[in-house]
C-alpha cells in the first residue's frame, strides 16, 4: 500500500463548508402481497414494526427496493454560523487580513457592510433517515444532526417537514428525531444477528443529494471494529456490519436492508482513501439500533450497561506470555474495577471472557455489541477461562455511577438561574471578548456551587460560551455522556466588581 495515502474513516454525511481536511467525518410503500406479514408491537414503548413471518425464499432486488424507498427520508441540517472577533462582534469572512492582501482596499467597505448584516442560517449538512413509526419517529446518525439549529426532512413523495430532536447518542452515532405526520410508511426492523456473511443487502439513501438511491452488495463481515482497522482512537461502540454496497456522503443515517425488505442496519461510515466510496461501507446493526432508540424515546438518554473491566483482545503473543492454551480468542481481563459488576461477579485479572449469554466475544466489537443490548440491572451469564479451565458466572450489570438506577436526561432548569449573553458595552468595560451573565439565581445547582447574581461565565469545561444556548448545549452534552466520567461543569468567569480576578466553580450535576 502506498504510504502516502491517508486512510480515513468517513461518516457518509456531507458537510457544506469551505474548510479543507485530509480526514473526513462520515462516517414505504407496502411490500407486495405475500412478501411478509407485518404486525405492530403492542407495548407502548415500541417505536418500530417487526416482521411477524418470513417467506421461505427472499424476494428479488426490485421487491426489496420498492418496499423500502418510501421509508427513507432526506435530512438537511441548518445552523447560523457563529464566530466572534476579539471585540465580541460577529466575524465576517472579510475581516481576515488576507482578504485585503488579495482583494485590495475594497475589503474595508465590504467588512463594514457585512458587520451591519445579521448572520444568516446556512445549510451545514445532508444525510438520510429511516422512518420507524407511522406517526413520524425517524432514526438517523448523531453526526447528521449534530450542531443543527433546524432540521428539514423531505419524504420520498417530496413532502417537507421540520423535525425536532428527541435525543441522540454520540457513543453509538445514533439519533432519534420526529416529524408531525400521520400514516407514514415504515420499514420493518429485522434481526441483524440473523444475517450471514455473503448475504445480499441493499443500501437506501440520498448520496450527494440524489434522492431514493438504491445500491446493492453483500455482507462482507460482521462485528467489525473500524478503529482497530485504521489504528485510530475509538469514537464509541463499534460493531459494524461491513458491506460492499456503495455508500457515499449523504447516505449517513440511511437504511441497510435484506432482500425481504427488512432493516438490518443504519449506514454510518465508509472506509476510503478519497472521501468517497472505495469498496467498503459500515452499518450499525439493528441489534444496537432497537435498544438505543427505545431508550431515547422512553428515558431521553441511553441506559448503558457497564461491566467494569479494562481489557484487550487475546493475541497469540499474549497467550504465549500468559501460558493460555485452552482458547485462541477472547477478551483478556487486564483489570477489574472496584465496586463494579465484574468485581461483584467474581471476575479477576487474567480471565478470558469468551461469551455473554452464549454469544461469542472473540473480539472487542462482539463484546461491545453484546453489552450494548443490555441495561443496568440486566443479568447475563458470562463464560470465561481461568487457569485454562472453563468457568461461568452470572453478572448483574450496573450503570456508570456503579448502581442499577435508571439514568434520566437532565433538566436544564435545575441550574436555577437566568442566563443571557453579556452586552457589548459590558464586555468592553470589562475588557473581555465574550461571556454569559448569570442573573436571578434561585435554588438550584448554581446556587449550591456558590455562584451569585451578576457572575459572567467565560468558559465551561474549556469551551467558550457566548449565549445561554451555548451553556444549554454543553449541559446536554454532559448529561447525555455515558462514558462513566463525573457529570460536572467546570466554570471559569469573573464578577463585574473585580474583573481582573478570575473565579472558578465546579458545578456537580449528579443527583
Amino acid at each position: 500500500m502506498n504510504n502516502n495515502l491517508k486512510i480515513s474513516l468517513i461518516a457518509a454525511g456531507v458537510a457544506i463548508s469551505s474548510s479543507l481536511a485530509t480526514t473526513f467525518v462520515v462516517g414505504s410503500t407496502a411490500p407486495k402481497t405475500g412478501t411478509y406479514l407485518l404486525t405492530e408491537k403492542s407495548n407502548s414503548g415500541s417505536l418500530y414494526t417487526v416482521a411477524a413471518s418470513m417467506p421461505d425464499e427472499p424476494s428479488d432486488f426490485v421487491n426489496a427496493s420498492e418496499s423500502t424507498v418510501n421509508g427513507v427520508v432526506s435530512i438537511k441540517s441548518y445552523a447560523t454560523p457563529r464566530g466572534y472577533s476579539q471585540n465580541g462582534n460577529e466575524m465576517s469572512p472579510f475581516s481576515d487580513p488576507f482578504f485585503e492582501f488579495f482583494f485590495g482596499g475594497n475589503g474595508n467597505h465590504q467588512r463594514r457592510q457585512q458587520q451591519q448584516e445579521q448572520p444568516r442560517e446556512r445549510q451545514m449538512g445532508l444525510g438520510s433517515g429511516v422512518i420507524l413509526s407511522k406517526d413520524g419517529y425517524i432514526v438517523t446518525n448523531h453526526h447528521v444532526i449534530e450542531g443543527a439549529e433546524r432540521l428539514d426532512v423531505t419524504l420520498n413523495d417530496n413532502r417537507n417537514f421540520t423535525a425536532k430532536v428527541i435525543g441522540s447518542d454520540p457513543t453509538t452515532d445514533l439519533a432519534l428525531i420526529k416529524i408531525d405526520a400521520d400514516d407514514l410508511h415504515v420499514i420493518p426492523i429485522g434481526n441483524s444477528e440473523d444475517i450471514r456473511v455473503g448475504e445480499w443487502v441493499l443500501a437506501v439513501g440520498n448520496p450527494f443529494g440524489f434522492t431514493s438511491t438504491v445500491t446493492k452488495g453483500i455482507v462482507s463481515a460482521k462485528a467489525r471494529n473500524v478503529s482497530a482497522l485504521t489504528h485510530g482512537a475509538s469514537n464509541g461502540i463499534e460493531s459494524f456490519i461491513q458491506t460492499d454496497a456503495a455508500v457515499n456522503p449523504g447516505n449517513s443515517g440511511g437504511a441497510l436492508v435484506n432482500l425481504r425488505g427488512e432493516l438490518v442496519g443504519i449506514n454510518a461510515a465508509i472506509y476510503s482513501h478519497t472521501g468517497n466510496f472505495a469498496g467498503y461501507s459500515f452499518a450499525i446493526p439493528t441489534s444496537i439500533v432497537k435498544k438505543v432508540v427505545t431508550d431515547i424515546k422512553q428515558y431521553g438518554v441511553v441506559q448503558r450497561a457497564y461491566l467494569g473491566i479494562a481489557f484487550s483482545e487475546l493475541s497469540p503473543e499474549l497467550a504465549k506470555e500468559k501460558g493460555i492454551t485452552a482458547v485462541t480468542s477472547g477478551i483478556y481481563v487486564g483489570k477489574v474495577e472496584d465496586r463494579s459488576a465484574a468485581f461483584e461477579a467474581g471476575l479477576k485479572e487474567g480471565d478470558i471472557i469468551t461469551a455473554i449469554d452464549g454469544a461469542p466475544t472473540g473480539n472487542t466489537a462482539q463484546l461491545q455489541e453484546e453489552i450494548a443490548k443490555l441495561r443496568p440491572g440486566d443479568k447475563a451469564t458470562i463464560t470465561y477461562y481461568r487457569d485454562n479451565k472453563r468457568e461461568a458466572t452470572t453478572v448483574t450489570f450496573r450503570n456508570s455511577a456503579g448502581n442499577t438506577a435508571v439514568t434520566r436526561a437532565g433538566n436544564f432548569a435545575e441550574l436555577g438561574c437566568t442566563l443571557k449573553g453579556a452586552n457589548k458595552d459590558l464586555l468592553k468595560k470589562l475588557e473581555i471578548s465574550n461571556g454569559v451573565q448569570v442573573t436571578d439565581v434561585a435554588n438550584g445547582k448554581f446556587k449550591q456551587a456558590g455562584i451569585k447574581d451578576g457572575f459572567i461565565i467565560l468558559d465551561i469545561n474549556n469551551s467558550r460560551v457566548t449565549s445561554g444556548d451555548d451553556v444549554q448545549k454543553i449541559y446536554r452534552a454532559i448529561m447525555s455522556d455515558t462514558s462513566g466520567y463525573d457529570k460536572v461543569m467546570f466554570i471559569t468567569g469573573v464578577y463585574p466588581s473585580n474583573p481582573k480576578r478570575k473565579v472558578y466553580y465546579a458545578v456537580g450535576l449528579e443527583d
